[in-house]
């Protein structure tokens, strides 16, 4: 058992830092704080991570990607400002499901823009119903001649509004020869028109989070992706990656936070002395530093048992599930070292408390996760309405 990261991940690491604050930080910082990035912004954030391999890492690089590991990705995207990283796992992800599920042509097609960030990407799933149960899926694609007629609402979709291209998964009426169960269909913006709107949320205010109409949105039918029935498949084997990588965007916010109270403590004097004296801040400093710690661990643990082709479903649930309830807590006890200064905009701790906030929803709630947890503790399936 070797905790210790080789060579090679602590150079990505270090490279991934210094690219972010070379040329993501800069961008965050010329737009406004409150309000998501213009397109062309979001653009040249996905071309600098292109040019880490981030936006095409899990796929293998004889196939023309980085090939990175499940834990390599981790520790990358843990060194993402948190207001761009779920833009970046939108593109990411999609890119990754085109190329795994897809045909020669579609790959050729697609993938070339997408990998250099010509094209940004995103993946249309949740509805206003229906979010972690797929079987309640309503939007429908029905076979129309050449083309499918797409008609439904998607609803807290990362990257919608920037998207050029969509990975929507559909109820298929009428396919061919007859099928019919979920697939999925890449809709280009270009070609097959659709309104996409913002949603304001707590947090994240830089990224793009929001909802999208298809109205008899005509897709070609060379643009059907996969096999009628496997798109649930298709998204779970990503969901195992992406829960752990979302559980170290909760540790990387964590770690600002511990980084911060240290300074204040050590800086700030009350009763004659540091506040780093005191008995009560330098116990809630040893939570916040065992809270990060922790959590980093158990999400390195899940990516590695992912690397190892080991059953994660488990691990990878857990990771994320703990890591955010534990770094939620932990930029919170941030704020009590700073006193009144924690609820201060200028300090940042409160946009960390809102910004964390955000990542219990996506790529499984808290309670699915638990029910994930429970199914494989105990290999029985929790009771679930009909």
């Amino acid at each position: 058992m070797d905790f210790e990261l080789t060579s090679e991940q602590k150079l990505i690491q270090d490279s991934t830092h210094r690219m972010s604050e070379r040329e993501i930080v800069p961008i965050l910082k010329s737009n406004h704080p409150m309000k998501p990035l213009p397109k062309e912004a979001t653009r040249q954030i996905l071309k600098a991570c292109a040019s880490q391999g981030l936006t095409a890492s899990r796929i293998p690089e004889a196939d023309g990607g980085a090939g990175l590991s499940a834990l390599t990705l981790g520790l990358m995207y843990e060194q993402l400002p948190p207001a761009i990283a779920f833009d970046v796992l939108a593109h990411e992800v999609t890119v990754a499901r085109i190329h795994f599920d897809s045909t020669a042509e579609q790959k050729a097609r697609f993938l070339p823009d997408l990998i250099a960030a010509d094209r940004i990407a995103c993946t249309a799933t949740t509805e206003p119903a229906g979010g972690s149960d797929t079987r309640t899926i309503a939007t429908r694609a029905t076979l129309d001649g050449d083309h499918y007629l797409l008609n439904g609402r998607k609803m807290w979709i990362s990257g919608i509004t920037t998207a050029d291209v969509v990975n929507v998964t559909a109820q298929v009426q009428g396919g061919a020869g007859g099928q019919a169960g979920i697939g999925r269909f890449l809709v280009e913006r270009q070609y097959s028109p659709f309104d996409a709107r913002s949603i304001e949320t707590l947090g994240l205010k830089q990224a793009h989070l929001g909802e999208v109409i298809f109205e008899n949105c005509q897709v070609p039918k060379r643009n059907q992706c996969g096999a009628i029935g496997d798109a649930p498949k298709v998204l779970t084997l990503t969901w195992l990656i992406n829960r752990p990588v979302i559980g170290l965007m909760a540790v990387g916010m964590a770690q600002t936070a511990l980084d911060a109270a240290l300074k204040y403590a050590a800086d700030r004097t009350q009763f004659g002395r540091p506040l780093a004296q005191f008995q009560l801040i330098q116990e809630l400093l040893a939570d916040i530093a065992a809270a990060v710690t922790s959590s980093r661990l158990l999400c390195y643990y899940a990516l590695s048992c992912i690397d190892n082709g080991d059953r994660a479903n488990h691990v990878s649930a857990m990771a994320k599930r703990h890591a955010i309830a534990a770094c939620q807590r932990a930029v919170s006890m941030a704020m009590e070292v700073h006193g009144a200064m924690g609820i201060a905009t200028e300090v940042g701790l409160e946009q960390l408390y809102r910004d964390i906030r955000m990542l219990p929803i996506p790529d499984g709630t808290n309670q699915i996760l638990t029910l994930i947890e429970g199914r494989e503790l105990t290999g029985m399936q929790a009771i679930r309405g009909q």
